[in-house]
């Protein structure tokens, strides 16, 4: 049994992005902890296959499909979702990733890029806090990088993105602290999901990486779920406008 500053229970939790990947291992993770999940991503049939899963292990999960780089959407979606009932919880996870040298990186590519892993980020939490303040609570985990700390050739503006994500989240604690709200980030380091398969599959660059991070390995996305936990819940009541690493160390090196 969860000691009672980490239960979720009778709490919502909106999980964008949440269809496979580290979105769904931290839905599980908040579920698992007590809370009711809503999953969130554009492919309502690939929610309807995460949310089945979670339904099968007994957790309760239902879906919420819109666009969270269209605020129009994201306005109706989170009014649809809080019609249901307060949303106490936000993790807004959903990012793409697109490589390539810096000089070769197409304009409309940049700005794709920043429309899902920043300024969405801005949609759906000012969304949701519009429901937070006027109650004077409520949790939200912004999902950042170690490339929110460092960067690497090739993904410049990803590591932009998530630059931005992390000050993001400082500048939310600064305007929603005073109203209740703790606004934290979480920032993933190398994890062996769909979105890294082909750095996952090179053995160049998983020599390199085993040897970079101290832990000496990629990191499994269950392992973020305790992190996520933390910040969801009453555990991290005084914890504001901060990034939590889970990274096997890659950071704290040189």
């Amino acid at each position: 049994m969860l000691p009672k500053m980490f239960d979720l229970s009778g709490r919502c939790a909106l999980v964008t992005g949440a269809g496979q990947g580290i979105g769904l291992a931290l839905a599980r993770a908040l579920a698992e902890a007590g809370a009711a999940v809503v999953l969130n991503g554009r492919d309502a049939a690939k929610l309807e296959r995460a949310a089945a899963l979670l339904q099968d292990a007994g957790l309760t999960a239902e879906i919420a499909p819109f666009d969270v780089t269209d605020p129009a959407a994201v306005g109706k979606g989170v009014e649809a979702v809080a019609a249901r009932g307060p949303i106490d919880i936000l993790v807004n996870n959903a990012g793409i990733q697109r490589r390539m040298p810096l000089q070769d990186f197409p304009e409309e590519t940049w700005d794709e890029l920043m429309r899902t892993n920043l300024d969405a980020v801005f949609f759906v939490a000012k969304a949701v806090a519009r429901h937070m303040i006027p109650r004077g609570r409520g949790k939200i985990v912004n999902i950042c990088s170690v490339q929110s700390e460092l960067g690497r050739p090739g993904i410049a503006p990803y590591a932009a993105s998530k630059g931005a994500v992390r000050m993001l989240t400082r500048g939310m604690c600064a305007d929603w602290a005073k109203h209740g709200l703790q606004v934290n980030g979480l920032a993933p380091g190398y994890f062996e999901t769909e979105m890294n398969r082909a750095l996952v599959e090179n053995p160049e660059f998983s020599a390199w990486l085993c040897n970079r991070t101290p832990a000496g390995r990629w990191g499994r996305v269950e392992e973020l779920g305790g992190a996520a936990v933390f910040l969801a819940s009453d555990a991290s009541s005084y914890v504001n406008g901060q990034v939590v690493f889970v990274d096997g160390g890659m950071t704290a090196v040189v």
